[in-house]
């Protein structure tokens, strides 16, 4: 007797060949179930180039499956009979084929496991074990602790891995090489950037769906260079190791104008897709060091990003639960600015990350943290805004990575879940590590008056609004202290001055 298939989901996000999902099903019996629906792409309004990405390494990603002997029914967009949802398609494969389960690999996105949970046909899940570090582990890790902090659960990955490890002791006899990897851009600085890839007839076809279907959206498909295929993914890697690896630590946190990649990787777009995988990333890095071809504080800068801060980042995620978006410690209020979406501002730094961002769909992570974020924290917007924004317009964003980045380590907004103090800065930072205030209207220097940084009065008015929760804390003693030895005058100038900013933020005015 035959038994009935078992429908096996694959969603946007794992095009891997070694899915937990796949390994629990039979090759000569399951059906692959994949579909391009619109609940994915527009519970935000992603921006068209991941869109694009995603449909066009989807369609080829099937179309491996199919060639390494997996039945595979894939959902078009455009289909007359899509139902544009995930559960939809899977009631619809049901139909068609008569399974009457389904298994799939765990979602990065609480909404998502949701759907499937409360779906029209049982979905068993299994754990998605391309991470390194499983739920359990890292709650056992989180068990008991004051604090949580990267910088201990990154060591015990580099042991649990062995990276850059010798005889149980870290290679060079640091853990961190932080302190090294904040060099200011020389004048000039320049890179090879990314490897770009060519649209092929697949990519074309569906840099057109995207295009008539989501073309008016924030941000653009030209010049469109992303890999779409595990291939196109290994040779981006290639590509950074040997021509970006060797710099990458020393201005991993510069910041140029025109330079948007500089080192950068530009990898987490593959490897949050599942056409790459932790491991072969690390172990490349690693390799490039052992052979005397990059040094060890951009290797092991790198590797900290990837099994430390990554790998936490989604800890955090899963343990803190499905209302981890909602968090707004601070009272945060003010809507987001429409220069959010446009561009369109005074502020030389802003207007670079964010018109960069329109074009790429990228940023690197100083751009992320230290301009737009830096700046949304200062101004109080609404951190749920704020999320929402970053989940639209990045093409490696996912809730499970992208939330905690944001609600924690950006906003503040978790309350020190991820952050143990909240990272703003006012206009010297961003002039030291950067050349954007060069070409800027307002004056960097100036901290008061008319075309001062806003940056620099707006610093001063968050720490003053704020001091109640974060007076005690010690890594900001130094701050409060510097405030406090400013003449009276000069605080009222100061504080008024960010009242100014604020109410043309308000009025919705130019700034």
């Amino acid at each position: 007797m035959v038994s009935r298939p078992r429908l096996i989901l694959v969603l946007g996000d794992q095009l891997s060949d070694d899915l937990s999902a796949l390994r629990e099903a039979d090759k000569d019996r399951d059906i692959v179930v994949m579909a391009e629906v619109q609940a994915e792409t527009d519970y935000v309004p992603h921006h068209p180039r991941k869109i694009a990405f995603l449909f066009a390494a989807m369609r080829k990603h099937a179309a491996h499956l199919r060639d390494a002997g997996w039945t595979v029914r894939y959902t078009l967009l455009d289909d007359p009979e899509n139902t544009h949802s995930i559960p939809g398609e899977l009631l619809r494969a049901a139909d068609a084929t008569g399974a009457q389960e389904a298994i799939g690999t765990e979602p990065g996105e609480f909404r998502l496991i949701a759907a499937l949970e409360d779906g029209p046909i049982p979905v068993h899940l299994f754990p998605d074990d391309r991470f390194l570090c499983s739920h359990a582990e890292f709650e056992d890790w989180a068990e008991g602790r004051k604090e949580l902090r990267m910088e201990w659960f990154y060591r015990e990955m580099r042991r649990k891995t062995g990276l850059l490890m010798a005889d149980g002791e870290p290679a060079g006899g640091k853990w961190n090489y932080d302190k090294e990897n904040r060099k200011p851009p020389p004048k000039g600085l320049t890179s090879p950037g990314p490897l770009r890839h060519e649209p092929d007839a697949v990519t074309r076809d569906v840099l057109t769906l995207v295009r008539d279907r989501f073309g008016n959206r924030y941000g653009t498909l030209d010049g469109f260079w992303f890999a779409t295929d595990r291939a196109g993914a290994l040779a981006a890697l290639d590509h950074f190791i040997a021509k970006s690896l060797p710099s990458f630590g020393d201005y991993q946190d510069a910041m140029v104008m025109g330079q948007p990649f500089l080192h950068h990787a530009i990898l987490s777009v593959y490897l949050n897709a599942g056409l790459l995988g932790w491991r072969e990333i690390c172990e490349a890095a690693e390799a490039a060091h052992d052979a005397g071809d990059a040094p060890l504080n951009a290797v092991e800068g790198f590797i900290r990003q990837i099994i430390g801060w990554r790998e936490f980042i989604r800890g955090v995620y899963f343990r803190e639960g499905p209302d981890y978006t909602a968090h707004n410690e601070l009272g945060a209020s003010r809507d987001l600015p429409e220069f959010y979406w446009s561009g369109d501002t005074d502020m030389a730094c802003l207007r670079e990350c964010i018109t960069t961002t329109m074009a790429e769909a990228y940023a690197h992570h100083i751009q992320r943290l230290m301009v737009t974020g830096n700046f949304a924290l200062l101004a109080g917007l609404d951190p749920h805004q704020v999320h929402e924004w970053y989940l639209v317009v990045y093409a490696d964003a996912y809730e499970w990575v992208e939330s905690p980045n944001v609600i924690g380590m950006s906003q503040f907004a978790d309350g020190g879940v991820v952050a143990s103090k909240p990272y703003v800065s006012g206009g010297n930072y961003i002039n030291r590590m950067s050349d954007y205030c060069k070409s800027c209207t307002y004056a960097v220097t100036k901290k008061v008056g008319e075309h001062a940084c806003p940056f620099n009065m707006l610093y001063w008015d968050f720490l003053d609004r704020h001091r109640d929760r974060f007076d005690g804390n010690p890594r900001m003693a130094q701050m409060y202290r510097t405030w406090d030895r400013m003449d009276a005058d000069h605080r009222k100038a100061v504080l008024d001055g960010a009242a100014g900013v604020l109410a043309r933020l308000d009025a919705g005015e130019r700034v």
